[in-house]
């Protein structure tokens, strides 16, 4: 009959049309997995080359750990000569303004395993320690041509009682900052009525006393194709005693900033009564990759105080636009991406503890 024809007809039709379309669906699927897939292995190629480029440019920041003053390093290096320092002065009497040249140095003494070194020099006037500037690290070589000029502005009358401090150290990416030695230059000796440059021996450096903290220990892990950052606080050990026992009850708070801007704030869980607690205690920050070289992050070790104000015992940060242990850390986390990367940091006075806006 014509009704049953009609009828296996369209029937047909639909399931003709049922097959198409769920081909051209599979099909589609197919191509938009190889196109996320691809786009994944984008993300983790550039963000493994923004690692590699900032491991590269590392150069340890301004106010980096006090270098270790022993260790067969430095008492090879008291046997030897140091080495010498040329310098360059100059005062702009209109400005106010003294003008530091570290032009090169020569013969310095070799304080790593292959007979060389990674000397940078750090710069500053006596007794303000804190406004402090550093050249570039110059790498495997004990004869660094510098060429870096730093301005410090002082009053002419204020000049004769300051001294300027060229300390030579030797940059190691893994451990603490070897001290070649440093050269002296009582303001009060120089005539600056004239351009002055000279050479100076280095000197071995006077040891300084630097209060001790603590130090902590945390890992970075960083996924690109899902736009997560790990923070895990591990542990901390030989922090400061803050209570009157003795002892502190520390916590640590995890900040993500931006723009120098906190953004988020995480914190562990207290441990009373010590000074080497345990946390393994896990943070997650939603940071896509376009964003990876403008955020920093930041922790604090805070003592609880149940009657009065929780009190910062120290801090440290990471992040593209820290510099030094803190910005080494950031980029081994880039270069390894998917992997947690653990390091341990020496914790800093919280007021010393300055992040710059990301380039």
């Amino acid at each position: 009959p014509p009704w049953a024809l009609a009828t296996i007809v369209l029937v047909s039709g639909l399931l003709v049309f049922s097959c198409c379309f769920c081909f051209y669906r599979k099909h589609c699927r197919r191509r938009l997995g190889k196109k996320s897939q691809a786009q994944a292995q984008v993300h983790l190629q550039e963000v493994k080359e923004l690692g590699r480029s900032y491991i590269d440019k590392v150069q340890p920041e301004v106010e980096e750990l006090e270098p270790s003053l022993s260790g067969p390093g430095q008492q090879a290096a008291e046997k030897h000569a140091l080495g010498r320092l040329q310098y360059s002065l100059d005062y702009d009497f209109q400005s106010g303004q003294l003008l530091v040249g570290i032009l090169e140095a020569e013969g310095l003494a070799a304080l790593d395993l292959g007979g060389s070194s990674d000397p940078y020099v750090r710069v500053y006037l006596l007794p303000d320690k804190r406004r402090r500037y550093e050249t570039k690290v110059h790498r495997q070589t004990l004869n660094p041509h510098f060429g870096e000029t730093f301005t410090f502005k002082v009053p002419y009358v204020e000049l004769g009682g300051r001294v300027l401090v060229m300390a030579v150290y030797d940059f190691d990416r893994f451990s603490r900052n070897d001290a070649i030695g440093e050269a002296r230059v009582p303001m009060s000796s120089v005539d600056l009525g004239r351009p002055v440059q000279a050479w100076l021996e280095v000197q071995v450096a006077p040891r300084e006393e630097q209060e001790k903290l603590g130090d902590i220990c945390f890992s970075l892990r960083y996924v690109p194709t899902a736009g997560k950052l790990t923070v895990i606080v591990l542990e901390a050990k030989n922090l400061k005693k803050m209570d009157v026992g003795g002892l502190s009850d520390p916590y640590v708070k995890v900040h993500l900033l931006q723009g120098g801007k906190k953004v988020r704030k995480k914190k562990t869980t207290i441990k009373k009564n010590t000074l080497n607690p345990y946390y393994n205690e896990a943070f997650s920050f939603e940071v896509p990759c376009d964003q990876v070289q403008k955020v920093q992050v930041e922790l604090t070790v805070l003592d609880y105080d149940k009657l009065g104000k929780n009190e910062a015992i120290g801090r440290v940060a990471v992040g593209a636009a820290v510099g030094g242990a803190g910005l080494r850390h950031w980029a081994d986390m880039l270069a390894n991406p998917r992997r947690p990367i653990a390091q341990w940091h020496s914790l800093r006075p919280p007021d010393r503890v300055r992040l710059l806006p990301a380039p």
